[in-house]
């Protein structure tokens, strides 16, 4: 290896089943790291081994967030004291995202407050996928890697081989992302326009182009309850479409989610495992962004660049 430091790859409670995935592809095992909890609800990590002089890579994703993000701003404070060389984490969904900007009078912007929260413990660098805006990486005064979802879902659309393929987005602020894969797949797209009366509530909608005979294929950066697509995926159906998919890296399924998916039209949602399904759905495929995650790893310990991983570039 030469001068390059010794990696060492841990996970918080909450994602050990997908960072033990990307360990392995790392070729490493994960390690030894244990969190002890005080009877009133208290965390107290601890790594089991030593890491000094390490490059340290932490993995732990934010849902629900309060608690895991706390114990991943301990687990960086503890590898900071225990004299790591450097302290990377790697966060698969980064909770809190949605709140990036004053949207209305009096709010947080809580995406800012976590960036503030990570810097302030000692953080060098961050790795995450499909943030839900893209500008949250300027919140940050470190390198920010942001590996995207196309490189995993644009494969598996393609060895779908559907006839009329069209990409569409559910709402307007997802438009960019869309026209993404559109321009990767080499295919049209369309937008849906919502309104909405508050939050996780649609009043209207309506399809802007022409989806007639098309498969079409919803791309969105998460799903929550799954009120927007599953409506978005009925009006494209109503106006003629062949069929309808979605994709979505985030699972997140609150509320009454899989039982919106399963009675939807939806052919099958695309999502990644960045946050674990609590129960099976056989609308649901799985697609696993361990490899991904394990080959940026793999780069930044080289110092080589992270781009080639994207789908672009390929």
């Amino acid at each position: 290896m030469g001068s390059f430091n010794t990696v060492k790859i841990f996970s918080g409670s909450q994602s050990e089943y997908l960072a033990k995935d990307i360990a392995r592809y790392y070729g490493k095992e994960l390690g030894g790291y244990t969190l002890r909890k005080f009877s009133d609800g208290e965390l107290s990590p601890s790594f089991e081994e030593s890491i000094r002089g390490c490059d340290v890579f932490l993995i732990q994703s934010t849902f629900p967030p309060a608690d895991n993000l706390l114990e991943l701003l301990l687990m960086v404070d503890a590898a900071r004291r225990a004299s790591a060389h450097y302290v990377t984490v790697v966060i698969p969904y980064f909770g809190y995202a949605r709140q990036d900007r004053k949207d209305k009078p009096r709010v947080a912007i809580a995406a800012k407050v976590v960036a503030n929260l990570l810097t302030s413990v000692g953080v060098d660098r961050l790795m995450t996928v499909d943030l839900h805006a893209g500008q949250i990486q300027g919140f940050f005064d470190l390198p920010v890697d942001h590996l995207e979802g196309t490189s995993i879902f644009v494969p598996y659309i393609k060895s779908l081989n559907l006839k009329n393929l069209l990409i569409a987005s559910p709402d307007m602020g997802g438009a960019a992302r869309a026209r993404n894969f559109a321009k990767f797949l080499n295919v049209d797209m369309i937008l849906c326009d919502k309104h909405r009366k508050r939050a996780n509530e649609i009043a209207s909608m309506q399809v802007i182009g022409d989806v007639e005979g098309m498969d079409v294929v919803l791309v969105d950066d998460l799903i929550d309850t799954g009120g927007t697509l599953c409506k978005a995926a009925e009006l494209i159906m109503e106006k003629g479409a062949n069929s309808v998919r979605a994709i979505s890296t985030h699972a997140i399924m609150s509320g009454k989610a899989h039982e919106n998916i399963a009675n939807s039209v939806l052919e099958e949602l695309i999502i990644t495992d960045t946050i674990p399904l609590k129960q099976q759905n056989e609308k649901i495929r799985v697609l696993s962004v361990a490899e991904l995650f394990a080959k940026a790893i793999g780069r930044i310990r080289d110092h080589e660049s992270i781009s080639s991983l994207f789908i672009n570039y390929q």
